[in-house]
């Protein structure tokens, strides 16, 4: 055997040795699974890009080392329960909601599950967390301030509709759910701080009763109408657009999906950093952090969108220090 035949043999040998150590050989490191239970049928393109977005931004890609199980309650509370149970047996280590509904129902189910909230109502009124700071149990996130921003709505609406002296406030039933509750006193503190006569009308749940509810409006003379945020108004924000366009009414907002709809103005947190922030709560979650050891954020920025071709069709000319405030405005 030559020297030559003798170095192929060595070095066939070393290689056969070296292979289990090759890289694709190596044992994967962990996939992590979290689960996205949606009200309806999924967030818009943009919210559900600013929260993978910030997933991304922090590491976590697709395919290699996480897994996100979407399910899709279509908008039917009753069937979280049920999107839940599976979401468990898929063992998913995160649930992810996008409103304090959807939240209260996942609560019901397990206390153990962490659960954070890309966009909730009132935590605390809502009783799923303990405290902002010290949330306490298994549910944390980011919280609107809905109550809060009332008088800034009101304030907004009389600006863009000086003349406005008589105004609706559109509500999913019933008016003593905490968190509609609490709206709602906000919103009549703030009207009677403004002189304006608040006319509340609350909605049952059926789509069907949209055009009674606003010739119903009408009748009552309002002027103007604020619709309050929920999955339910979420859902059909643009037949409540076109049937406020049809009836006259300019509408006061809680988000920009709304005015996107075609409603008229809307001031409320940014969603797109809400959802992307979300991605935060995630990743502490998956590295080992409690949910109830992880304080609840609040917004920091908010913003004031202007639909101007809603305006032009109700025949509003806008302020110039409306439109000088305003965040977007759509054309």
């Amino acid at each position: 055997m030559t020297y030559r035949t003798l170095g192929l043999l060595v070095t066939l040998a070393l290689a056969i040795l070296v292979a289990p150590l090759a890289p694709e050989a190596q044992p994967a490191g962990k996939v992590h699974r979290i689960g996205w239970l949606h009200y309806g049928s999924g967030p818009s393109r943009r919210l559900g890009g600013a929260f993978r977005h910030g997933l991304r931004d922090l590491g976590w890609v697709e395919g290699q080392n996480l897994v996100i199980e979407e399910r899709f309650a279509e908008w039917r509370l009753e069937r979280v329960p049920d999107l839940v149970h599976e979401l468990v047996t898929r063992q998913v280590e995160v649930m992810v909601v996008s409103n304090t509904r959807t939240a209260e129902r996942v609560h019901q189910v397990t206390r153990t599950l962490p659960i954070v909230v890309c966009a909730s109502g009132d935590l605390v009124t809502a009783g799923l967390v303990a405290s902002l700071a010290k949330p306490g149990e298994n549910v944390t996130g980011l919280q609107l301030l809905q109550p809060d921003l009332a008088g800034k709505r009101l304030e907004f609406l009389r600006g863009a509709v000086p003349q406005v002296s008589r105004v609706g406030f559109l509500f999913l039933g019933p008016r003593d759910r905490p968190l509609t509750a609490a709206t709602l006193r906000e919103t009549e503190t703030a009207a009677r701080a403004l002189g304006i006569d608040l006319h509340v009308q609350e909605l049952q749940g059926s789509p069907d009763e949209f055009p009674q509810t606003f010739a119903a409006l009408t009748q009552a003379q309002v002027r103007a109408v604020m619709v309050h945020g929920d999955p339910f108004t979420y859902t059909h924000r643009a037949r409540i657009a076109a049937l406020a366009l049809e009836h006259r009414l300019p509408t006061m907002l809680e988000g920009r999906v709304y005015v996107e709809a075609g409603g008229l103005i809307s001031y409320g947190p940014n969603d797109t950093d809400m959802f992307r922030r979300a991605a935060t709560y995630v990743d502490k979650i998956l590295k080992g952090a409690k949910p109830g050891d992880l304080p609840v954020e609040q917004p920091t920025t908010f913003e004031l969108v202007i639909n101007l071709k809603t305006a032009q069709a109700l025949g509003l000319t806008m302020p110039p220090s409306v439109l000088f405030q305003a965040t977007e405005i759509l054309r």
